[in-house]
């Protein structure tokens, strides 16, 4: 290919396992190599670095790994070779070794575990470029090695050895990487810098980075393609406006790495196995975490969303709907309660549907008010998943009525309890308040009154502002339904009765 300039944007690979986790799996590696080319259109490719899981790496894997990404590259893409280890020696052995099976260059990150002095980071770097004749990018990631490469250890490397021809920086300090601009290239116009940081890429390359190795771009790499020739020609802001597309992914990876990678690739269909121990679903990335993943890439189109959960043919009983605070057909109908409900936000996720009871404090509504508010004390066991919680203000004051939530749905994780735990509840909260001001509650009977609210917030719902907007407007309008009596409690326990749901405003 000619001599070796760095840049552009490269993926740095995961390595798959197999099923076990004890061997690379051959097979899947040159798919994913063929993918990362081919669909996505990077223009290099980084075998056994951070991301590859190259510490976890058994010695002969990692140079099969080297092996196995210089032949499917076949010419196509530089190869940039994660060369680096503890130790001086070993990694000019492995640096030696990607050189003779053809790859571009090597990749060397800082010697980590000892935590070498300044002039102890020069002679390692010197050494390895004196023994192999071969293009070498430094390689710094503070956050896993905890040694930083100083500025002016970079300046004096890339003047001395013309093999030393670039540098990928993993850190997102920006201040550095300005320095590194600003300090370096005019003493080495043609060392190049390279963005390692996935939340930074955008400024980075604004600022002046010759190209980038990413994590996210083994699932992200036509995204990041795109990026850097915007910025190229400088189409600054529809750039800008490209990455936010993709900045919360970048965030999510950055905080996983290989785990979470992985995991986006997993949920692609694309078969790269789990990471190896220690890394682990749960730790490594939080279920809360995976579950974000997956929404985001749903949304930009690279998962095909899971189906939203079917709305039920036939009407729910009106005694189902309230069966959560022992609310009861016969006890409704007896006391004339106030029954409402309302739908908003279409057939999206951030869809809302209000089931609620307004009534006396004295009468049964204020009854089943009170036990719903004991159980969360007393016996907890009894409605995990289901907790009730009050509608509280942004000011942390509870609203008048006094208003009680019931989420509809089980709620599994932390990700899901923030949507109702915040949101939502603040949705209902201001439909409340919004009700009382318009006078659909008279305000000289707040005090006397309380309302509980069944809320169905959808499991796979993304954006907390529409959660917030959709539970505030579906709440109004159970409010003003109940207050107009429509429809009638007669209506209601009809056979012919529609489901809420199925409900227009």
């Amino acid at each position: 290919m000619g001599k070796f300039i760095p840049g552009g944007v490269s993926p740095a690979l995961v390595t798959p396992f197999n099923k076990k986790r004890d061997k690379v799996d051959e097979e899947a590696y040159r798919k994913l190599i063929r993918f990362v080319i081919d669909d996505l259109g990077v223009t290099g490719i980084v075998p056994a670095g951070s991301t590859g899981e190259f510490s976890s790496l058994f010695w002969d894997e990692q140079k099969r790994v080297i092996e196995i990404a210089v032949d499917e590259a076949d010419g196509k893409v530089d190869v940039i070779s994660g060369t680096g280890t503890s130790g001086t020696l070993r990694t000019i052995e492995m640096t030696k070794h990607a050189m003779d099976v053809g790859a571009d260059a090597a990749l060397i990150v800082t010697p980590y575990y000892m935590k070498p002095s300044q002039r102890g980071l020069f002679k390692h770097y010197s050494k390895i470029a004196e023994k192999v004749d071969f293009p070498i990018m430094l390689y710094q990631l503070p956050a896993l090695t905890d040694v930083t490469l100083p500025r002016m250890v970079v300046e004096d490397l890339a003047v001395e050895h013309e093999n030393i021809v670039g540098m990928k920086c993993s850190w997102g300090n920006m201040a550095y990487l300005m320095e590194i601009l600003e300090r370096v290239k005019p003493v080495a116009p043609d060392f190049k810098i390279l963005c390692g940081w996935d939340e930074i890429v955008f400024p980075a390359l604004a600022a002046g980075v010759d190209g980038c190795i990413l994590a996210s771009a083994n699932f992200l790499g036509d995204y990041w393609v795109k990026i850097k020739k915007l910025v190229e020609a400088n189409k600054i802001e529809e750039a800008r406006k490209t990455e936010m597309e993709i900045h919360k992914i970048t965030r999510i990876i950055v905080k996983t790495g290989a785990a979470g990678t992985k995991e986006a690739l997993k949920m692609m269909g694309i078969k790269v196995g789990k990471a190896r121990l220690p890394l682990e679903i749960g730790g490594s990335i939080s279920h809360e975490l995976r579950s974000e993943l997956r929404k985001e890439l749903e949304r930009i189109g690279k998962v095909e969303a899971e189906p939203i959960i079917p709305l039920p043919e036939e009407p729910e009983k009106i005694e189902e709907r309230f069966g959560q605070v022992d609310v009861t057909a016969e006890t409704i109908l007896q006391n004339k309660l106030l029954v409402g409900e309302g739908f908003f936000g279409g057939d999206r996720h951030e869809m809302a549907h209000i089931d609620l009871l307004i009534g006396p404090k004295d009468g049964p509504v204020g009854a089943a008010f009170a036990r719903a508010i004991a159980m969360v004390k007393e016996n907890p066991e009894e409605i995990e998943g289901h907790e009730p919680l009050l509608a509280i203000l942004d000011t942390n004051e509870a609203v008048k009525p006094e208003t009680v939530l019931i989420p509809k749905v089980f709620i599994r994780n932390l990700r899901q309890a923030s949507m109702v735990f915040g949101p939502a509840q603040a949705g209902v909260a201001e439909g409340v308040v919004k009700c009382v001001k318009e006078g659909f509650i008279p305000e000289k009977y707040v005090n006397d009154l309380v309302i509980i609210a069944s809320v169905f917030v959808h499991p796979q719902a993304i954006s907390r502002n529409r959660v917030y907007v959709n539970n505030r407007k579906a709440t109004e309008m159970a409010i003003r339904k109940a207050v107009e009596n429509r429809p009638t409690l007669d209506e209601l326990f009809e056979s012919s009765a529609r489901h809420p749901l199925k409900n227009e405003p």
